[in-house]
């Protein structure tokens, strides 16, 4: 079960090289800008594409609801990179290579595909203050988190 509404979201530094080469610090947003935190199993598959060039297409919509989207696998951040250079996806992507972060939100996925432990899907939304207002980890990899509920919540906390 990935940690529930009303807890403190993990903070944490992962390397990107999308947008740029960068670190990505859930914490430089605290204060000043909600967070949709997004865990993917793995770049290049169908559905985490089909998953990031739309989310990427509506991201002018998190935009006006005053959210960053992040997006974490445990894939490289040259894969990302390439995936994302690729496939046009906009979204800064996040490497949780060392599989820290999705154990400290309890989104791992065993064995996925028989290629090891994964990020599981999953969506957060966390709030100004560091607190998660939204959590959901998908039944499957191969289902979409319910992004309308996500909107909601941002809607709310605008």
């Amino acid at each position: 079960m990935p940690i529930p509404v009303g807890s403190k979201a993990p903070d944490f530094t992962l390397k990107s090289k999308t947008p740029a080469d960068v670190e990505v610090k859930l914490s430089n947003s605290f204060g000043k800008k909600n967070t949709v935190l997004l865990f993917f199993p793995l770049a290049f598959t169908g559905v985490c594409t089909k998953e990031m060039c739309e989310l990427t297409a509506g991201l002018d919509a998190y935009a006006s609801l005053g959210a960053d989207v992040i997006a974490v696998s445990v894939d490289s951040p040259f894969a990302q990179a390439a995936w994302a250079k690729q496939e046009k996806i906009g979204i800064t992507l996040a490497s949780d290579l060392n599989k820290v972060v999705i154990k400290q939100y309890d989104v791992v996925f065993p064995m996925l595909a028989g290629v090891g432990d994964t990020a599981a899907r999953a969506a957060f939304v966390i709030d100004k203050n560091g607190v998660v207002q939204y959590s959901e980890q998908t039944p499957t990899p191969k289902d979409l988190p319910n992004f309308e509920a996500v909107k909601a919540v941002l809607a709310k906390l605008k």
